[in-house]
């Protein structure tokens, strides 16, 4: 009568199938077949990204201040990198776009618009060595240019060159070579910025050259090119030698500030190169485009403090977003404490837990990285349009600015993941 009612399913140690008495089950001998293994690496560390998600989304309200911060330090570095990389390209381009194999420079110089005078005999010391074919002194000078509607007046760069030497390769210069040749003729950058007065509409309104006053001469605007302003200069004319030293009246003949050599075709750069250097005196320094264009670039970099402002800014974008990453983070890791604790007991490890973590930190990177680029691409657009300077938005710095983006939000996981030392199963139950 108080007999244990006989269950439906016995294991298959029990005594009821054995007709051994009551008693602890022996244990099983080892398996001899292949093992049952978990989870690979790449299938825990998906598990744990979908967790990270999954606890994200729980909380869109702190999901969504998240992917800000992230979003806030991604356009920040696009911004500053952008900036930066607009500074160096415009600086450098109207070397960039001059014809010569090697140039000849002053030591002294330290950059384009500041130039200190070279005899000019230089250039025809540099003529003596049969492997120079030609060898055109280049004049850079600023100047004031008067707006021909308001009359107000604004700093531009002169660029004074025999025009005919084709030392400078600027688009829309090659059919107004002849023009330039006459008496008080300039042509004038379409680029430059429009407070020096709107004139592209006024040589399409009257069909023909336009009176301009730089310095105090009158000069006439004949056609129009393409340079593009740049931190030093917000304008730039072009204009032959004669009309150079016709407007910088203080500038003595016999100074040049630039000489751009050509070489002979078949000439090896570098033999000529050290050749020139034993040849002309130490007042003289002999550069390739290539140098030219790094020592222009040294100057912004090193010589002023817009480099390192540009650099500063970028960090300091990603350390406000790491802050926030951190403080996300963490307050979830906080607020799921005994969810933790829980998932330890059940035997998952502290790597794992730490795998979790970090996967939220590379949602929140992507989350925040998409919609910062697509805001960075406005405002590029944006910011050109209205300062003028070369702001791209290629491959390389989208992969570079992510990569930041990336180790910030990894960093502020791995700061975050300290939290996790608390989520003790002893202490929760």
């Amino acid at each position: 009568m108080n007999d244990v009612p006989r269950p439906e399913k016995l294991l298959p140690w029990a005594p009821e199938r054995t007709g051994e008495p009551h008693a602890a089950p022996p244990v099983p001998a080892p398996a001899t077949g292949p093992s049952r293994r978990g989870p690979g690496f790449a299938a825990s560390t998906l598990l744990a990204v979908r967790l990270a998600w999954r606890q994200l989304w729980s909380e869109k309200a702190r999901l969504a201040s998240a992917i800000a911060g992230v979003l806030f330090a991604c356009v920040l570095v696009f911004m500053q990198l952008g900036f930066r990389g607009a500074l160096f390209e415009s600086a450098t381009n109207l070397i960039g776009s001059m014809r010569g194999d090697l140039f000849l420079m002053h030591p002294l110089t330290l950059a384009s618009f500041r130039p200190e005078p070279l005899p000019r005999v230089r250039a025809q010391q540099a003529l003596a060595l049969p492997e120079v074919e030609r060898a055109a002194p280049i004049y850079l000078a600023q100047s004031t240019w008067r707006n021909p509607v308001d009359g107000t007046r604004r700093t531009i760069q002169l660029i004074g060159v025999d025009t005919a030497a084709g030392v400078l390769d600027f688009p829309g210069l090659a059919p107004l070579v002849d023009q330039l040749k006459r008496a008080d003729t300039v042509a004038f950058d379409q680029r430059s910025r429009p407070e020096f007065g709107p004139i592209e509409r006024l040589l399409a309104e009257r069909g023909g050259p336009i009176e301009a006053e730089i310095g105090n001469r009158r000069m006439e605007v004949v056609g129009l090119i393409e340079i593009g302003p740049s931190f030093g200069a917000d304008g730039n004319v072009v204009l032959s030698e004669v009309n150079f030293r016709r407007v910088v009246k203080e500038r003595q003949v016999a100074a040049v500030d630039l000489v751009a050599i050509k070489l002979r075709p078949g000439t090896d750069l570098g033999a000529a190169q050290a050749r020139l250097r034993a040849v002309l005196p130490p007042d003289v320094m002999v550069m390739t485009q290539a140098e030219l264009r790094a020592h222009e670039r040294r100057y912004w970099e090193e010589a002023t403090p817009i480099g390192f402002i540009f650099a500063f800014g970028s960090i300091m974008g990603l350390v406000v977003g790491m802050v926030i990453v951190y403080q996300i983070l963490f307050s979830d890791i906080a607020g799921h404490l005994k969810e933790y604790a829980t998932l330890k007991a059940m035997g998952y490890s502290g790597l794992y837990l730490s795998r979790v973590v970090l996967g939220a930190a590379l949602i929140l990177a992507v989350a925040g990285f998409l919609p910062g680029l697509a805001l960075s691409f406005f405002l590029y657009d944006l910011v050109g349009s209205a300062t003028f300077l070369p702001l791209r938005l290629d491959l390389q710095m989208g992969l570079s600015v992510f990569a930041m983006i990336f180790c910030m939000c990894a960093s502020a996981g791995l700061l975050a993941v300290r939290k996790l030392r608390d989520a003790n199963p002893a202490d929760m139950f």
